[in-house]
């Protein structure tokens, strides 16, 4: 059984997402990262035109999905231990999107990413982050959620930490000390992966680091490049009911709205 872990400060980093067993999630804001690739695919997936993504713990859990969904109109996609299922689409972000997402339902289920998902389902609010949208991301949670605890979850692997999803919560760090200036309230752990993301670049580091070796090695350095690309799809997934999807554009501009004030 885990220690609970007693949360004081305004933005905190998890660096796997077993240590979500020691936080009380209800009531926090909840951001979830495999930069390599789980989030960084679902954010790429709604940015150009799925309909919604429906992130489940397993392949049985993604096949039982799947029946109750209407023929051609979902797609499923996801890996074990970084094999594509059988039968489903390949995960990575560009490789998902040449298989066709438009309109569609996307049933994943990934080793890491989408179990770090569901188990932070019961927090007041779960949104899917990636260097992709991490900006703009940032932006409306401190906008929405001005007084909430912000945990930034890394998915890691097998309770393992992992370089690239640590970086990208440095990133975000980043960018909420940016918008919250005096009033930032960062943990020790987001203090360090601040520094982590000052002190390497992308994409070398994310291709050097371990993930990113295996993924190379399979031929997808262009995939890792993608997710490498910081800021480049400006928008905001959340999860509801088990499902995620973008946030309707006069939400987003309502907290761009109370931002500016």
């Amino acid at each position: 059984m885990s220690a609970l872990i007693d949360l004081n400060h305004k933005v905190h980093v998890l660096t796997k997402k077993e240590e979500l067993d020691g936080v009380r999630v209800p009531g926090k804001v909840v951001v979830v990262l495999d930069i390599l690739f789980a989030t960084t695919t679902m954010v790429t997936a709604l940015a150009h035109g799925a309909a919604e993504i429906v992130p489940v713990l397993d392949e049985a859990a993604a096949r039982a999905q799947g029946r109750d969904l209407v023929a051609d109109s979902y797609v499923l996609a996801g890996e074990l231990y970084a094999e594509t299922l059988p039968g489903f689409a390949h995960p990575a972000p560009l490789s998902l999107l040449k298989h066709g997402v438009q309109g569609k339902t996307v049933v994943y289920s990934t080793t890491n990413g989408t179990v770090a998902m569901t188990q932070a389902a019961r927090a007041a609010r779960v949104y899917c982050g990636a260097l992709l949208n991490a900006r703009a991301l940032a932006e409306h949670i401190v906008a929405a959620h001005p007084r909430e605890t912000v945990l930034i979850v890394c998915s890691g692997s097998g309770n393992n930490f992992n370089f690239e999803d640590f970086y990208g919560a440095g990133y975000f760090v980043e960018r909420f000390a940016e918008l919250l200036g005096e009033a930032a309230d960062l943990s020790d752990a987001a203090k360090a992966a601040r520094l982590l993301y000052r002190q390497a670049r992308a994409p070398q580091a994310l291709l050097d680091c371990r993930v990113g070796r295996m993924l190379v090695a399979k031929g997808l350095a262009h995939e890792v490049e993608f997710a490498c690309r910081l800021d480049a799809l400006p928008v905001i997934p959340a999860l509801q009911d088990g499902r995620l999807r973008l946030l309707p554009a006069a939400q987003v501009r309502s907290s761009s709205a109370l931002s500016a004030r």
